[in-house]
C-alpha cells in the first residue's frame, strides 16, 4: 500500500511539475513575443520625444502598457501623466547603439521590460506589469497542487482496498497454517477461486494429505507392531517366570526335556523378536524418493542374495537365469529385498524342489527380478494383499516370521521406481516379481 502511495504519489508530483514548467514557460515565451512585437511596432510608429510627451497616458495605462523614450544621456521622456518604466543599462546600452535590443524583468517592481532602437539615438522602452500572469500561475500551481493530492488520497485508498482484498486470502490461509502448527488439524484449507493463492492453498492441502497420510502409515507401523511384539513378548515372559520359579528353594524341578523345550522356545523367541526389530527399523527408513548416485549392477546384487540364501536353503535348490542389468541404487537395499524373496521362497517350498530365479528386461524400460516356488501357493483374495505390512495369509500364520519380509520388499522397489507383485504359479506355487526400471549394460564398453 505504501509502496504504490509513493508511487502514485511520486509519478502525480513529477507529471504536475512538468505541467507546471511546461505552461509557464510557454506563457512567458508568449508574454516575451507579445511585448517584444509591441515594442518594434511602437518603435516605427513613436513620433519625436517633443510630440511624445503630448500623447494620452491613458492609450497605454489601459493595457497596463509603461512606454517611454530613452535617450542616449540617459533621459527618459514619458507621454504626460504616465509612469515611466523601470530603465538600467541594458536599455541605455541599446539607446546609445551599444545593443540592437534588451529583454529583462526589473525584480524590484516585477514589469518585464523590453528596448528596441527607434532612432535619432533613442531607445523606446516598453514595460508591462507580470503580476496577471504571476497570478495565472499561481493559480495552475494551486490546482495542479490541489488534484495532486486528491489523486494521491484516491490512490492511497484504492491501494489500501486492493491490499487488504487481496492480503485476505493470505491472512486465511496464514491463519491456517498456524492452526495446523498449534493443534495439528490436517483438515484441508477450504478453497475459493482460481487465482494464485488458490493453486497455493490447494498445494499447501496436498501436503497436508501427504502429511496426514504419513501420520496414519506411522500409527499403523506403531499398532501393528505393538500387536506383533505382544505376542512373542507374553510367550517369553511365560518362559522366564517358569525357569525363575523351578529356580526357588521350595519349587518342585524341571524335568530336563521339558528345560530343554522351554531354552529352546525362549531362544526362537529372541530370534522372532531380533528379526521383527530389524525389519521395523527397515521399515522406518524414509521411503520417498532418494537421491540415488550409484551404479548397480542387478545381476550381481541377485548373486550375492543367492549367496546368503544358498546358507540357510537346506536342501532346496535354486535354478538361477540372470541377464545384465544396471540402475541407479543402494545396493545393499535392493539385496535385502531379493535375499526376502528367496527366504520366503525357501520357507514355502517342500523339501528337495528347486526355486527359479530369473532376471530380465521386458523391452520397456524395465527388467524383472522373478521368484518362483512350488509351495502352496496365495489365495486369490490374498495376492492384492501380501505385500502390506504385518499382513499373513492364512496358511503362513502357523509358520515363523513377521509378516514385514514383503512389505519390506514393496518399499525398496518403490524407493527405486519401481514395483512388487504376486501371482500364482501354473502348477501351483507363486511368482513373486520385482519390477525396476534401467538399461541393460553396453557389451561393447
Amino acid at each position: 500500500m505504501l509502496l504504490a502511495t509513493l508511487c502514485v504519489g511520486g509519478t502525480v508530483a513529477l507529471v504536475s511539475l512538468v505541467t507546471y514548467l511546461t505552461v509557464r514557460d510557454n506563457i512567458y515565451e508568449q508574454f516575451d513575443s507579445s511585448l517584444t512585437q509591441r515594442a518594434h511596432a511602437a518603435a516605427e510608429s513613436v513620433p519625436v520625444a517633443s510630440q511624445f510627451q503630448n500623447l494620452p497616458a491613458a492609450l497605454f495605462a489601459s493595457g497596463d502598457i509603461q512606454i517611454g523614450l530613452l535617450e542616449a544621456d540617459d533621459t527618459l521622456v514619458v507621454p504626460r501623466g504616465a509612469a515611466k518604466p523601470p530603465t538600467s543599462e541594458p536599455e541605455l546600452a541599446v539607446a546609445r547603439g551599444g545593443a540592437e535590443w534588451s529583454l529583462r524583468t526589473d525584480t524590484e517592481s516585477g514589469i518585464r521590460v523590453v528596448s528596441v532602437p527607434s532612432g535619432h539615438g533613442q531607445a523606446l522602452v516598453l514595460g508591462q506589469s507580470l503580476a496577471q500572469t504571476e497570478r495565472t500561475l499561481g493559480d495552475l500551481a494551486l490546482v495542479l497542487m490541489l488534484f495532486g493530492g486528491i489523486g494521491v488520497l484516491v490512490a492511497a485508498g484504492a491501494a489500501t482496498a486492493v491490499a487488504r482484498t487481496a492480503l485476505r486470502p493470505v491472512e486465511r490461509l496464514t491463519s491456517a497454517t498456524e492452526r495446523v502448527a498449534d493443534t495439528m488439524d490436517l483438515r484441508p484449507i477450504p478453497v475459493t477461486g482460481d487465482d494464485e493463492l488458490s493453486r497455493m492453498t490447494q498445494s499447501f492441502n496436498t501436503m497436508l494429505s501427504a502429511v496426514a497420510e504419513s501420520q496414519a502409515q506411522q500409527s499403523r507401523l506403531v499398532a501393528d507392531a505393538g500387536h506383533e511384539l505382544r505376542t512373542p513378548l507374553t510367550s517369553l515372559r511365560t518362559n522366564l517366570e517358569l525357569l525363575l520359579s523351578a529356580g526357588r528353594n521350595e519349587a518342585p524341578p524341571l524335568d530336563e526335556t521339558v528345560r530343554t523345550e522351554i531354552e529352546t522356545d525362549i531362544r526362537g523367541q529372541l530370534d522372532e523378536l531380533t528379526q521383527l526389530i530389524g525389519d521395523l527399523v527397515e521399515l522406518a527408513r524414509d521411503s520417498g524418493p532418494q537421491e540415488m548416485v550409484e551404479r548397480v549392477d542387478l545381476a550381481e546384487v541377485v548373486e550375492r542374495a543367492l549367496d546368503r540364501a544358498r546358507r540357510r536353503a537346506g536342501d532346496t535348490e535354486f535354478d538361477v537365469r540372470l541377464q545384465p542389468w544396471e540402475l541407479a541404487g543402494d545396493p545393499g537395499v535392493l539385496e535385502r529385498a531379493v535375499l526376502n524373496l528367496l527366504d520366503n521362497a525357501v520357507k514355502f517350498s517342500p523339501g528337495g524342489e528347486t526355486v527359479q530365479v530369473g532376471l530380465r528386461p521386458l523391452g520397456d524400460g524395465t527388467a524383472v527380478v522373478e521368484v518362483a516356488d512350488r509351495g502352496p501357493g496365495i489365495a486369490p483374495e490374498d495376492l492384492p494383499r501380501v505385500f502390506d505390512r504385518f499382513y499373513r495369509s492364512t496358511e503362513a500364520r502357523t509358520l515363523p516370521g513377521s509378516g514385514l519380509g514383503l512389505a519390506i520388499v514393496r518399499q525398496a522397489a518403490q524407493r527405486h521406481g519401481g514395483g512388487a507383485f504376486a501371482s500364482s504359479r501354473d502348477g501351483g506355487g507363486t511368482v513373486m516379481t520385482i519390477r525396476l526400471p534401467g538399461t541393460a549394460p553396453d557389451r561393447n564398453e
